[in-house]
């Protein structure tokens, strides 16, 4: 099936899990809350989801593994520094003898030149294994989200599904960039450093080592609040890519009504929300910073207490005192660094809990393991005894039944709500029904090949959807396989070539988001062609002349004449004038068919589809200034 536009809404609900949370919305714009509330991701590792990434880093592997063994040899090189210092100052410089120092300033040389270069080549491959897998993840992602079915995009925001693909993935790059693969490798250094510390002077490293009790408690209170806080931020930011979504979207109507203003202030109380909740981040991180900066400099001030008095009495070397110093300050690095990984780590198994959370959304529509393809096709559509709802107890269709023969020309009319457009979602296994069956060429679509089904079927709606690039993309939508004969053919027949040679660029001119500079009478007609361009048997119009001036309809009405030619049609319309050549005309009401018959026939019955079109006839004359018939019989 050919999708020619779109229209969809997005409703929304949303409960507050406790009365803290619905204290804190209250200031919070309703249309920006709904399906942002989150429940809170308890873990800051999760084997389960590490393991599951792994699946992504597996083709990168083996750039992997180099990466991570380049660890161990970089804090070779950096824990080695300290020690050669050591060994120059008391062996070298203590005693005199400067024959070895030029030794020792090449080792250290060494030394310094072998961790800068590991550390380099550590974080250029670490990133490149994250480009090559983050890329292969947001790939996998909208892949699955275009198989989801349609009742998922309903309950769904397009903000949300946005920042699932943009700001979690890239959450999960920022993981990459801060190093947060390398905790283990920091936790295996600090162990390194205690254990050289004791090997120097066992006393030195317990006075230098004391302050750590104390700051693991430190360290434990941030990890529990960067939880709580990293949760509200994310939640925040979701609330503002919906926002954002809407009103950009929304921008014409804004303007319209006057609404700037109003919008700018429930933007700002979203914002202000982040930012708040970003500020509170900022304090435990700042807290946790300054508390480690403190403590390691208390720490060196008790090593110089105690160690400079056994300088003194030469119960050690100085270079024991530099050396323990520099291994005071390489251990509190990781320490002083653990705030950002926590948060960054936090964060990132949060944001992998929600990707695979998208994934695991089953794809509730998909072609059966062995589907049915009837040759030859016969362009027949049945509805039989079909019941259909969105929300439950709550049917839009109560027991449909109706067939179209391959060729007729049938048109579906009824009030706003009566499930017309239903039947087309149906139609295009958008959605299964509940009950009863829906038919194409004598197969129950669940039996088809989705594909293959689609391929047969053109619909054209009325909110015409025309997505960024040229005229011709937007005809072929992107196969260049499509001869420009054929797309040049479908565009006169269409009648929408005579506005397309007035482009500047004719097929090669752009077409901005949603077709914002085209008319919707000319997106109406680009519609059309592209229906042509790739030749369904089944085609099905929903109001597709309602938004239209009187010139244009024509244009469409007579390329319409053409297009319906010899192909199966089934036309939703609420201008009953447009359909009066229709074979037949079925009325719906409140989801069921309540008349059937052609236009004459309907009309004399004098029942729904008499009042209808009596209602419309008399509000086209009010329209022209005529005096309605029926007020003037009146006395």
């Amino acid at each position: 099936m050919r999708i020619f536009s779109t229209s969809s809404s997005s409703p929304r609900s949303w409960n507050a899990s406790d009365k803290k949370q619905q204290k804190a919305a209250q200031n919070i714009p309703s249309m920006a809350l709904d399906t942002h509330q989150e429940d809170p991701f308890k873990k800051a590792y999760d084997l389960k989801l590490v393991q599951r990434f792994w699946r992504f880093i597996v083709p990168y592997r083996r750039l992997f593994f180099l990466a991570m063994l380049l660890l161990p040899l970089q804090q070779v090189f950096g824990l080695a520094q300290p020690y050669i210092m050591k060994v120059a100052i008391d062996r070298t410089i203590a005693s005199g003898d400067l024959r070895d120092l030029g030794t020792m300033g090449a080792l250290f040389l060494v030394a310094l030149l072998g961790e800068s270069v590991t550390l380099y080549y550590h974080y250029w491959l670490t990133m490149l294994v994250a480009q090559r897998s983050l890329a292969d993840l947001r790939v996998a992602i909208f892949s699955h989200v275009q198989k989801l079915p349609m009742n998922y995009f309903d309950r769904n925001p397009v903000g949300r599904l946005v920042t699932r693909m943009t700001t979690d993935v890239d959450v999960l790059q920022e993981m990459f960039g801060a190093g947060v693969m390398t905790l283990i490798s920091d936790f295996i250094m600090l162990i390194w450093i205690v254990a050289i510390m004791f090997y120097l002077h066992v006393d030195l490293a317990l006075i230098s080592l004391a302050l750590i009790p104390p700051m693991a408690l430190a360290i434990n209170f941030f990890r529990v609040k960067a939880r709580q806080t990293y949760r509200l931020i994310r939640e925040r930011i979701a609330r503002i890519n919906a926002y954002l979504g809407e009103a950009i979207s929304g921008v014409a109507v804004t303007q319209l009504f006057v609404r700037e203003q109003r919008s700018y202030e429930e933007f700002d109380r979203l914002n202000a929300a982040h930012r708040d909740a970003n500020h509170l981040s900022n304090t435990y991180e700042a807290a946790l910073y300054s508390m480690v900066e403190a403590a390691g400099s208390v720490s060196v001030a008790l090593l110089l207490w105690r160690g400079g008095g056994e300088v003194l009495q030469g119960v050690i070397g100085i270079g024991t005192l530099v050396a323990f110093k520099e291994y005071i300050h390489r251990f509190f690095i990781p320490l002083r660094d653990f705030s950002q990984k926590y948060t960054v780590m936090q964060s990132a198994m949060s944001s992998a809990e929600r990707i695979f959370d998208l994934l695991d959304t089953p794809i509730a529509i998909e072609s059966p393991r062995k589907p049915a393809i009837p040759r030859p096709f016969r362009g027949e559509v049945a509805f039989n005894d079909v019941w259909f709802s969105y929300k439950e107890n709550e049917p839009v269709l109560k027991g449909v039944s109706f067939r179209v023969k391959s060729g007729e020309r049938v048109a579906l009319v009824g009030a706003t709500g009566s499930g017309k457009t239903t039947t087309i979602k149906l139609l295009s296994r958008f959605y299964d029904v509940q009950r009863g069956s829906v038919s194409v060429s004598g197969v129950d679509v669940r039996n088809w090949d989705l594909q293959a089904l689609r391929r047969h079927i053109g619909v054209v709606l009325q909110d015409v959807f025309l997505f960024s690039g040229d005229v011709r993309m937007n005809l072929c939508l992107g196969d260049r396989s499509i001869p420009m004969e054929r797309i040049e053919r479908s565009a006169r027949y269409a009648n929408a070539e005579s506005f397309i040679s007035r482009l500047p660029d004719r097929y090669r001119a752009q077409v901005r988001e949603r077709g914002s500079n085209f008319s919707a009478g000319q997106r109406q007609l680009l519609a059309l062609a592209r229906v042509l361009v790739f030749q369904p048997e089944i085609l099905v119009l929903d109001e597709a002349t309602s938004s239209v001036d009187t010139e244009t309809e024509l244009l469409i009405q007579d390329a319409l004449e053409k297009i319906m030619r010899e192909r199966t049609s089934l036309v939703i319309a609420h201008r009953l004038s447009t359909i009066r050549n229709a074979d037949r005309i079925i009325v719906l009401h409140r989801g069921e068919i309540r008349e059937m018959g052609s236009h004459t026939q309907l009309l004399a019955k004098r029942g729904i589809y008499y009042r209808l079109y009596k209602l419309q006839y008399e509000l086209e004359e009010m329209k022209l200034g005529i005096e309605p018939a029926a007020a003037k019989a009146q006395p």
